[in-house]
């Protein structure tokens, strides 16, 4: 009986802490890096939210209530980071080169996704692409194949 009410009292407590990285890995690092990037320049746009939601189902293979949820917590996470380095560093440890490069394009994909490029949003690819470990070529690749398909979209 008492070991049921240290349960119970342990999931009460852990239910109002901030989330851990380790109970979703590098997919909940990704999303609070996503959500800091269509911050930067103030609210999100409906258009950002409705664009980072499509990619986290997309890339991360989650039904819609998982992508929300997923969303909420990162949004939590990314309130209370400081720096980059909390998120790059999961997923460095966690994700090979090529999941980082699609990270990274999916950066630039949220950074196009309302039609203009702020200087706050290219230095913060470009800080999180060295956390990351990507090449500037790769970065500057990246972001040119996201605008050229950006570009060839109609509106």
């Amino acid at each position: 009986m008492l070991e049921g009410l240290r349960q119970f009292i342990a999931d009460v407590v852990s239910a109002h802490e901030t989330p851990a990285f380790d109970d979703n890995g590098y997919q909940l690092a990704a999303t609070a890096l996503l959500i800091h990037v269509i911050s930067l320049d103030g609210e999100p746009s409906e258009i950002e939210r409705r664009k980072l939601h499509g990619l986290i189902e997309l890339r991360f293979g989650l039904d819609p209530g998982g992508a929300d949820r997923l969303i909420s917590q990162a949004m939590l996470v990314e309130g209370d980071a400081v720096d980059l380095y909390r998120f790059t560093s999961v997923i460095m440890r966690e994700v090979d080169e090529a999941g980082r490069l699609r990270i990274v394009e999916m950066m630039w994909e949220l950074v196009y996704a309302d039609g203009k490029v702020t200087e706050f949003e290219d230095n913060v690819v470009w800080r999180a692409s060295e956390l990351l470990g990507i090449s500037t070529r790769d970065r500057v690749d990246l972001k040119h194949r996201v605008a050229t398909r950006r570009s060839a979209t109609p509106a």
